[in-house]
């Protein structure tokens, strides 16, 4: 599905492919995803989406957001926003769709495949649209959680399903805990998201 001589680019949804490693157990290493797929092609983008809390001293996301920009990767961020609820409870609101899209479709006519790192079907018309365009289309996401963190339909419209638990051996760390690694990553790791 890949070809050497492919011009590609990677669209990563943040959140979306952080809860699909989280629920299969593993962190993704971003040093590693990138080299991944500048081996599969010839990488022009990597954008990684994510929406930031302002008015917080310290955001736990911060870290991996500065990271991922010294390292090549083109950060797309926005303020997430606050709300409360008709419940009263306070919640945090901050999609990227958007802005995934329109860097998609700009880069199209530059494009031979696109990978999309979403499990979200709310992508099928983006897939659909990039596909018209010339462009073959890569799904990376999970049906090996529970449940199934990709919408059926954004699977069938892709040119290629790739599942996320297939490349933990590839891109992928063991989940941290408590901050006790066993020594073997240094520092060319990211922090989590």
């Amino acid at each position: 599905m890949f070809y050497k001589d492919d011009r590609l680019a990677l669209f990563i949804d943040g959140s979306n492919l952080y809860a699909a490693a989280k629920s299969l157990g593993f962190d993704i290493d971003y040093k590693l995803l990138r080299q991944e797929f500048e081996r599969r092609g010839k990488l022009i983008r990597a954008y990684y989406y994510t929406a930031l809390l302002e008015n917080e001293d310290y955001s736990p996301i911060r870290p991996l957001v500065d990271w991922l920009h010294y390292n090549g990767f083109t950060m797309v961020t926005k303020p997430a926003r606050e709300y409360t609820d008709a419940m009263g409870r306070r919640k945090v609101k901050g999609n990227m769709d958007v802005e995934l899209v329109v860097n998609a479709m700009e880069l199209a006519p530059r494009l031979d495949h696109a990978v999309l790192f979403s499990g979200d079907g709310d992508f099928r018309p983006l897939v659909e649209a990039l596909q018209r365009m010339g462009v073959r289309v890569s799904v990376v996401s999970t049906m090996r959680s529970q449940p199934p963190m990709i919408a059926d339909e954004l699977r069938r419209q892709a040119d290629n399903f790739i599942e996320l638990d297939a490349l933990r051996d590839v891109i992928g760390r063991p989940p941290r805990e408590n901050g006790n690694g066993n020594g073997q990553h240094g520092s060319q790791h990211t922090p989590e998201g």
